[in-house]
């Protein structure tokens, strides 16, 4: 089992479950919604996902059609998003776990996007757009 919280401590939430797999993306989006050169996210099955507290403070925010990202209200965190069009998976943030996660499965899409002062320096698979299904 996993569990996490937003910074301010209001939202929290139990995963039950395993993460095999990290990704970083790099789109433009991405990089606005968390204010840096990437988001590191991790699918997860939404039936083991639940909030423990907070759920009065949880905010979403549609970017694009069919997806949402949900963020605390209170201290702006960003938890997960979810796409209509994939009921049965969160994207996981996984910056707000606070259990440790090991993964060995990871990836970077969207490497195109980029900024120009962040360097890539493992050797995971790089995409320049989205991942291949």
């Amino acid at each position: 089992m996993h569990t996490g919280s937003c910074l301010c401590g209001q939202i929290t939430y139990e995963y039950h479950g395993e993460i095999h797999e990290l990704s970083r993306c790099y789109c433009h989006q991405c990089q606005k919604a968390q204010g840096g050169a990437f988001v590191a996210v991790a699918p997860v099955d939404a039936r083991r996902f639940t909030l423990t507290a907070g759920r009065s403070c949880l905010k979403t925010f549609s970017a694009s059609p069919g997806k949402v990202r949900a963020f605390c209200g209170e201290c702006g965190s960003p938890l997960y998003s979810a796409r209509d069009d994939l009921p049965e998976v969160l994207r996981l943030r996984v910056g707000t776990l606070d259990t440790p996660l090991r993964v060995n499965q990871q990836v970077h899409a969207f490497t195109d996007d980029r900024p120009l002062w962040y360097e890539i320096l493992d050797d995971y698979p790089q995409y320049p757009g989205k991942r291949p299904a």
